[in-house]
């Protein structure tokens, strides 16, 4: 439908969602927990009992498989450079936190990285290119750990800690979905935080050499609540979404947005389901600010980067990820698969 604007040209009026949800046979009934999509047909899936999922047709079929080692690994982020090529994120304490990464599609797996302080918990990892890519731990004596790769994963080398601001008392991250950190631009990332008094964004411009902090609306105050997700659709637009974990009825403020790249953040809308926000995605080729957000309670999406939702399923998800407008797809509990036709 077009309409008038005020200088009189035609605007072409975004079209109303008409979502199509289908159940897809994920082969596995582990814990689903992260998504990675390379595009309409190329996805990779992660989760616990060191499972993890690919499907090179859009859904159609899924092939499963188990990393070789301990089988209480819990994969809860997995990034996808292609059909063949990924890396996971195994989160957990100490040796627990690795990163493990094929070239073959699945058929061997590289240990990269494996956690030698005993009190960290790495939660998420992301990439700015195939080569070069960070990850976040939860704070060690009030510093937070952060290891980045410009080599593929071969070496993951430790940022300064001076280079990041330190902890405020408990803050951490969670690991949700492996969206707590998310990389944006040429050079930018920002990581989520929670259980402490305040839910911060804290953000490089310089791939990791230096790192700022900034407060957020999204309700924090107790070791169960803060960010678990953050999206981004350009340079400057970008959500951050988490909520009380420990509270699956209520809901709270846990919705914030920003339109100058994370330097100030305001209030977002009402989430369409209680409870927290475990992950979101924006979903690509899709006018201004469209985005899907998922939780233990449902799912929603939005049309203006947050400032309002509505509903799109009460199953219980915990990771989305978007090609385009007709291709999503959603994971959670019992290796539950779901592929998302928004438009």
């Amino acid at each position: 439908m077009l309409t008038v604007g005020a200088a009189g040209c035609a605007e072409q009026r975004p079209p109303k969602p008409s979502p199509i949800l289908e159940a897809q046979t994920s082969g596995t009934t582990s814990l689903l927990q992260a998504v990675s999509v390379v595009d309409e047909n190329v996805v990779w899936v992660s989760g616990h009992r060191a499972t993890y999922a690919r499907t090179v047709d859009g859904g159609a079929t899924w092939e499963v498989g188990v990393v070789p080692g301990p089988d209480t690994l819990q994969f809860r982020d997995v990034h996808a450079v292609d059909a063949n090529t990924a890396y996971l994120l195994s989160a957990g304490p100490s040796d627990m936190s690795r990163i493990y990464k094929t070239v073959d599609a699945g058929q061997n797996w590289t240990l990269q990285f494996t956690s030698d302080v005993d009190e960290a918990f790495y939660d998420c990892m992301d990439f700015w290119d195939p080569d070069t890519g960070v990850a976040f731990s939860d704070a060690v004596d009030g510093r937070f750990l952060i290891i980045r790769t410009t080599d593929g994963g071969a070496i993951w080398r430790p940022i300064s800690s001076d280079a990041v601001p330190p902890a405020k008392g408990s803050e951490g991250g969670f690991a949700a979905s492996g969206t707590c950190l998310v990389t944006h631009g040429e050079n930018t990332a920002s990581i989520g935080t929670g259980a402490g008094d305040t839910a911060r964004v804290i953000t490089t411009t310089d791939r990791g050499a230096t790192w700022l902090a900034v407060e957020t609306p999204v309700v924090s105050g107790s070791s169960s609540s803060g960010i678990l997700s953050l999206v981004f659709r350009d340079d400057m637009h970008g959500v951050a979404l988490g909520g009380d974990i420990a509270d699956t009825v209520s809901y709270t403020q846990n919705v914030a947005s920003t339109d100058d790249g994370g330097a100030t953040w305001m209030v977002g809308g009402r989430m369409a389901f209680p409870g927290a926000v475990y992950g979101a995605s924006y979903v690509p080729g899709t006018r201004g600010g469209t985005l899907v957000a998922v939780g233990p309670q449902g799912a929603a999406y939005s049309l203006d980067d947050g400032s309002s939702w509505s509903g799109l399923d009460t199953l219980n998800y915990w990771a989305v990820g978007f090609a385009g407008p007709t291709a999503g797809w959603a994971v959670g509990p019992g290796g539950r698969i779901t592929k998302i036709r928004l438009f």
